[in-house]
């Protein structure tokens, strides 16, 4: 029973919301102490609300970083919660300041995330400033200091809550990234052990497509256990544990080109070895080895070692299986069987090294070089770089830029609407569409309707709860638990958390107040604030995501062609998992996580702005699948000593390079693609022109290049249609205009 409960206990530990949310228990657990033991529940309200605006300004980083951000956060929330309180008897000026605040802090966050973070975080305690004053009967001169100095006290108490915790646990969240990262990858194996299945008839298209969008899963993963190990690699020379994790993330970037790795066409392998148990023996094995890999962040997440025996059976099992095939042949076509056995050989070679990356998982002790630790800094380097990366975005192409935009304007827009029916706490209508108005539509229609369901849910419960549990410390618990609920649930489960957030409001202004009396005016406001929400990203430079369809596919080319260049490069150097080629592949990968999202986006959109998703799925699914032939040269280069000589593919390098680039230039510039030159059947003919016994290392090098080229006429002509679709639609809204 003991070790039942400690094996609970260490499960729970391993949650990667639950650390986030003991520290908010022991936050407002601590406000709410205060408040009532010394007799001063009238400041419970603004430290909440303090509490609350620190701890959504909290980013991962080292202590010495979390420590540097806290002091930043907290100056930027003086200076706001001061000038709200300056100005608030001012509507005019309130207003104006108002429009300037919010435009001028979403383009700052356009210097990183850490930046986009605390900014937001401010505008939420600007408004939070609003709804004191409001709540305490206005700003006077007399208790000018006192709102913004609880708030800020508040902010300060969880933000060293938060520091302490950094140094007492500062690789947990590291630990708890490679997890995620390793569930990622073990579902991304599963869903690519789906391709194998030798059924004649399987809709591929739709597995490669959630292929691709579970390597946008996979993608988020590696981007963010990268950036948390980066920011405790910062001035640490010899941490043993940190150089564990980089070890192991490193791996976790080999398992992930090797099984995004593609060697032949699956319906191929599938018609020709369909009376074989080969295809079952690949399925198996990758499958196995996504289990092993979930076995391996639920160890991370744990701290225990794990076994992968059932993985390395299936490997011996698959290897045994392709000699069995190659002595006993299926089929009478001599020259095919041999191209997919040799293909089946270089994927069992593949996941043999897949394998052997997973045993040296269990315990990553191989030696780090200058190289390898290496990781690239996104952070602005300096003033300079920051005002660079600010004044690219003063354009109204820029996301961020339309994005400030409407939100100012739909924040100015509120302050008039309050002003002019003087609602009963008007405010919650600004709070409401800072956290509903979103850069595109689609995540802004998503985030209202769970804004308006959560709010009556929180209201419900709400009524009943306090109904029920008129004491005053019953309250008071229900407040804290519900504030914790809603930072457990905020990013995965925006229906609850905010029917949490608005179960706490009413807890808290019973507490000071009558509760009863803030259920209409809450959802009210509600209402109004996600139709100004709602209302701006329709009219303000509207930013359907389906427009840029063509500049987003452009990168995906573009990336791919720098990730093929590297690799060629690496052909001719020999092997070396320097920052320039991980760099290259990552981009890659990025990209194509990007076009994936960018359509899930167009997809919530109204339909008719959704018409080219089609051809978007149709390019995703074709340059997933060059990636995948990319990541197959990548996963088999060899190193100097054993490289091959590539000389004579030089001519075979240069046409696939100027294939994408002609295709991105189209895309991006959205003009036609022209006939692509030398036909790229010519190359796939020159490079099936080989003598049986050439080795296979130099026949998996021909055949990856080959059906890449065989990929650039469909990529091209997907491109073609999705920019001729493009331009009909330009036509027709410019036509309508003149007509208007």
């Amino acid at each position: 029973m003991l070790n039942r409960l400690t094996h609970s206990l260490r499960r729970l530990w391993a949650l990667d919301a639950f650390a986030y949310s003991l520290r908010v228990f022991i936050a407002l657990t601590g406000v709410m102490l205060w408040s009532g033991l010394f007799g001063h529940i009238e400041q419970m309200i603004p430290l909440f609300l303090g509490v609350i605006a620190s701890a959504l300004a909290e980013t991962d980083d080292s202590w010495q970083g979390r420590l540097r951000a806290l002091l930043v956060t907290l100056v930027c929330f003086a200076i706001a919660s001061l000038a709200v309180e300056l100005t608030f008897a001012h509507p005019w000026l309130f207003g104006i300041g108002l429009g300037l605040a919010t435009f001028l802090m979403i383009m700052l966050g356009a210097i990183g995330q850490r930046y986009a973070t605390i900014t937001t975080a401010t505008l939420i305690l600007s408004v939070y400033t609003m709804i004191n004053i409001e709540q305490r009967g206005g700003a006077t001169v007399e208790n000018l200091w006192h709102g913004p100095l609880l708030l800020i006290a508040g902010a300060a108490w969880y933000g060293v809550l938060s520091i302490a915790w950094q140094v007492l646990f500062t690789h947990q969240p590291v630990r708890q990234s490679l997890a995620a990262l390793m569930t990622e990858l073990g579902e991304y194996l599963a869903i690519k052990a789906s391709l194998f299945e030798p059924l004649r008839g399987v809709d591929r298209s739709a597995r490669r497509l959630a292929l691709a969008r579970q390597n946008g899963r996979v993608v988020s993963a590696l981007n963010e256990a990268k950036e948390m190990i980066f920011s405790r690699l910062q001035g640490q020379h010899n941490s043993a544990r940190i150089d564990r994790y980089l070890r192991l993330y490193l791996i976790a970037q080999d398992i992930h080109e090797r099984a995004s790795s593609t060697h032949y066409d699956y319906d191929a392998l599938a018609e020709h070895f369909f009376h074989s148990d080969v295809l079952f023996r690949c399925q198996r094995l990758l499958y196995q080895q996504g289990q092993s890999c979930r076995a391996l962040g639920r160890a991370l997440l744990l701290r225990q070692s794990f076994d992968h025996g059932e993985s390395e059976q299936a490997l011996n099992d698959l290897r045994a299986s392709i000699e069995y095939l190659k002595r006993h042949p299926p089929g009478e076509d001599t020259r095919q069987n041999h191209r997919l056995l040799r293909s089946l050989t270089s994927l069992a070679i593949n996941l043999g090294e897949l394998e052997r990356q997973l045993t040296r998982a269990d315990n990553p002790e191989m030696a780090l070089d200058e190289f390898d630790r290496k990781l690239l800094d996104r952070s602005p380097s300096g003033l300079s770089d920051g005002w660079q990366r600010l004044r690219g975005h003063f354009r109204t192409s820029s996301p961020i830029f339309r994005h400030a935009l409407r939100l100012s304007s739909a924040l100015v827009a509120g302050y008039l609407l309050l002003r002019l029916i003087h609602p009963t706490q008007g405010y919650w209508i600004l709070l409401t569409t800072l956290f509903v108005c979103r850069p595109s539509f689609g995540a802004t229609h998503r985030f209202l309707r769970q804004r308006i369901t959560g709010t009556v849910m929180g209201l419900v419960a709400g009524w009943a709860l306090i109904t029920l549990f008129p004491w005053d410390a019953a309250q008071a618990l229900i407040a804290v638990l519900a504030g914790v609920l809603f930072f457990a649930t905020r990013i995965r489960h925006y229906t609850i958390a905010t029917a949490a957030i608005t179960l706490m409001v009413l807890a808290c202004f019973n507490q000071v107040g009558d509760g009863f009396d803030l259920i209409w005016p809450r959802l009210i406001d509600t209402l109004l604030g996600a139709g100004l929400a709602a209302l701006a990203v329709l009219v303000i430079l509207p930013d359907w995501q389906g427009r840029r369809l063509n500049r987003e596919a452009a990168s995906v080319v573009t990336a791919s062609e720098a990730y093929f260049c590297e690799i060629v490069r690496q052909y001719r150097s020999g092997k070396r998992d320097d920052l320039a080629y991980r760099l290259a592949r990552r981009n890659a990968h990025n990209a194509d996580a990007a076009l994936s999202t960018r359509l899930a986006s167009v997809m919530q959109e109204p339909g008719q702005y959704r018409h080219d998703a089609d051809e978007g799925y149709r390019l995703l699914v074709i340059t997933h699948s060059i990636l995948g032939h990319l990541s197959a040269l990548g996963a088999h280069r060899r190193s100097v000593s054993e490289r091959l000589d590539v000389q004579e593919l030089e001519v075979v390098f240069e046409a696939i390079s100027g294939y994408l680039s002609a295709i991105a230039r189209a895309l991006s510039r959205r003009q036609a693609v022209g006939t692509l030159s030398p036909p790229p059947e010519s190359m796939v003919a020159f490079l099936e022109q080989l003598p049986e016994e050439v080795e296979d290392a130099r026949r998996l090098v021909h055949s990856q290049l080959a059906m890449i080229c065989h990929q650039m006429t469909p990529l091209a002509e997907v491109a073609g249609r999705l920019l001729d679709q493009q331009g009909q639609r330009r036509r027709l809204v410019s036509a309508g205009q003149a007509a208007g």
